[in-house]
C-alpha cells in the first residue's frame, strides 16, 4: 500500500495522460517487453493517476485499495511458478478469497521445468504478468536484461520497511539494466539455521538445549562420551549430492565472518581459498570429521540419503540426537512423530558475537513483468501477510512479512520459526542457490563431497570449487 498524497493533477496532465494510455491499450498493454495484454484495461481516470503519483496513493487509493473496492473486478493477472501439486492447491486456496472480494482472477501455471521456461518466455516477449521465483539468481540474472518492472516507485517503500526485515528488502534489490532496482517481493520463506533433536527423550536424558556454540560442541562431547553419536548427517542426494553441506557452510559463513563477506563470497568476489571461507568448512569439519560425532562416522555422510539421515533420531532410544536441515525435513520424519512433543529444535547457535544471530533462509521472490494496476493490485496483495495467511495454517512455510500473525501457526515449533525470521540481526539466501549454476549447483557440490569422502584434501577441495567461478 502506498502513502497517501495531496497533490493534484491538472485538467491537461489529465488529458495527455489519458490519451497516452488510451493509446497504449490500443497498442495491445503494458508491458515492458512487448508481450501483448489480452487483460482489459482499468478506468482511465484511476490509470492516468496511478502513473502520475509513481507509486504513491491518490485520493481514492493504493491499487490493492481500489481492487478491494471492486475497481479492477473483470480482470486477469497471470502467474507462473514452481508450485504444483499439493503446492500449487496450497497457493491457490492463498489467493481465493481475494479473488472473491476483488473479482480479479488470478490465473496461476504450475511448473516442474519453471527455470528452463522462464527464460524462454521472457525471451520471447510473452513473459507472466507475476513470476515466483524459487531462487534469485536466475532473477538476478533476468533483471540485469531490463525486462523486469523496478518495485520501487510500485510499492510504498516505508511500508515495506515497516513490514519486511531489512535483510528482505537489501535481497529484493538487484543490478538492473540501468542500476540497482527492487526486482521483487518475498512472499514466501523456508528457515534453514535449525538443529532438530528428539525432544522426548532429549529431555528425559536430562540434556538442556545449548544457547551457545561452545555449550552446543561440549554437549556434543558430552553424548558421545555417553556412547552415542550426537550428529546424524546424509549428503546424498543422486546427482544433487553434496547440498546439504553447502548449507552447513553457508550457515557458518554468516557466524564466522560479516554479511558484507557473505555477499562477496555468494557473487565470486571472495573466493572459496580465501581464509574465511576455509575457516568455515574448518569448523564445519570439528563435527564432520570427527568419528565419534556422527552416526555411521564420516564416510557415511556421503552414502547416507539427506531425506534419511533423520531416522536414528526416532529410533527408541535414539542411536543420535542432533540433525543441521531446514524445515522441510519434517516431511521425512516418521508420520506418527509429534512435533513439539516427539521432536522440536533449536537455532543453530552463534559464533562470533559481532555478527549476531544470522539466520540463512530460502524462499520465493515474486517479480512482475507486465505493468498494469490490477497486476500492480495483485503485487501489493502478496507483500501482506493476508496473502499467505491459509497457507501458514495448513502448515509448511513461514511468513517473511511482519504483519503475518503468530497466532496463525498451527504448532509452538513454526511460532518459534517466525518469531526467529522477524528478529534475525542478519538474514541472508542460501548461497549456493545464488552463485552460477556451474558453482553453485556444480563445483560447490562436487568438491564438498569429495573433501568429505576423502578423495580430496580441503585445500584442493576449494580450489576445485573455485575452478567453477575461474572457468
Amino acid at each position: 500500500m502506498k502513502k497517501s498524497s495531496t497533490r493534484k493533477v491538472t485538467l491537461p496532465l489529465v488529458v495527455c495522460l489519458s490519451f497516452a494510455l488510451m493509446l497504449s491499450a490500443c497498442g495491445g498493454g503494458n508491458s515492458n517487453n512487448g508481450a501483448a495484454s489480452t487483460d482489459p484495461p482499468a478506468k482511465t481516470n484511476n490509470q492516468a493517476a496511478n502513473s502520475t503519483n509513481s507509486g504513491t496513493d491518490t485520493a481514492a487509493g493504493s491499487p490493492l485499495d481500489l481492487a478491494m473496492e471492486g475497481e479492477y473486478k473483470g480482470t486477469k493477472v497471470t502467474v507462473f511458478g514452481p508450485f504444483v501439486d499439493a503446492d500449487q492447491v496450497k497457493f491457490e486456496n492463498s489467493i481465493k478469497e481475494f479473488e472473491e472480494k476483488t473479482g480479479i482472477d488470478i490465473q496461476y501455471e504450475g511448473s516442474k521445468e519453471f527455470e528452463a521456461t522462464i527464460n524462454i518466455r521472457v525471451d520471447g516477449g510473452n513473459a507472466p504478468d507475476i513470476a515466483d521465483f524459487p531462487q534469485p539468481g536466475l532473477l538476478a540474472a533476468i533483471a540485469k536484461t531490463g525486462k523486469v518492472i523496478d518495485l520501487t516507485d510500485v510499492l510504498d517503500q516505508e511500508k515495506m520497511k515497516t513490514n519486511y526485515n531489512k535483510s528482505w528488502l537489501d535481497m529484493s534489490t538487484m543490478d538492473g539494466k540501468d542500476g540497482q532496482i527492487m526486482a521483487g517481493i518475498w512472499n514466501r520463506s523456508n528457515v534453514k539455521s535449525l538443529v532438530w533433536y528428539p525432544k522426548k527423550q532429549f529431555d528425559e536424558a536430562g540434556y538442556k538445549v545449548p544457547e551457545t556454540w561452545d555449550e552446543m560442541m561440549a554437549l556434543t562431547e558430552q553424548i558421545a562420551k555417553d556412547g552415542d553419536p550426537a550428529w546424524t548427517i546424509g549428503i546424498e542426494s543422486g546427482a544433487a549430492t553434496g547440498w546439504a553441506a553447502t548449507d552447513w557452510v553457508e550457515d557458518i559463513m554468516l557466524r564466522t565472518t560479516s554479511p558484507e563477506n557473505y555477499d562477496k563470497w555468494v557473487k565470486g568476489e571472495l573466493p572459496f581459498t580465501s581464509p574465511e571461507v576455509k575457516h568455515a568448512v574448518e569448523v564445519m569439519s570439528q563435527i564432520w570429521m570427527n568419528k565419534d560425532y556422527v552416526y555411521g562416522g564420516t564416510k557415511s555422510i556421503v552414502t547416507t540419503a539427506f531425506g534419511d539421515a533423520p531416522k536414528p533420531m526416532f529410533d527408541n532410544p535414539p542411536k543420535a540426537w542432533f540433525h543441521r536441515q531446514g524445515n522441510f525435513i519434517t516431511s521425512f520424519f516418521p508420520e506418527t512423530a509429534k512435533v513439539d512433543v516427539d521432536y522440536d529444535w533449536f537455532y543453530l547457535p552463534s559464533i562470533d558475537p559481532q555478527y549476531g544471530k544470522p539466520v540463512l533462509v530460502a524462499g520465493d521472490i515474486y517479480a512482475m513483468f507486465n505493468d498494469r494496476p490490477e497486476v500492480r493490485a495483485v503485487m501489493e496483495f502478496f507483500t501482506t501477510g493476508e496473502s499467505v495467511k491459509s497457507w501458514v495454517q495448513s502448515g509448511g512455510m513461514i511468513a517473511p512479512m511482519n504483519d503475518a500473525s503468530l497466532d496463525w501457526y498451527s504448532s509452538e515449533s513454526d511460532r518459534r520459526m517466525a518469531k526467529l525470521v522477524q528478529d534475525a540481526s542478519t538474514l541472508r539466501f542460501d548461497g549456493s542457490d545464488l552463485m552460477p549454476g556451474k558453482v553453485g549447483a556444480g563445483t560447490f557440490w562436487k568438491g564438498m563431497t569429495d573433501y568429505v569422502s576423502g578423495t580430496a584434501t580441503l585445500d584442493q577441495a576449494l580450489e576445485q570449487i573455485q575452478s567453477g567461478w575461474n572457468n
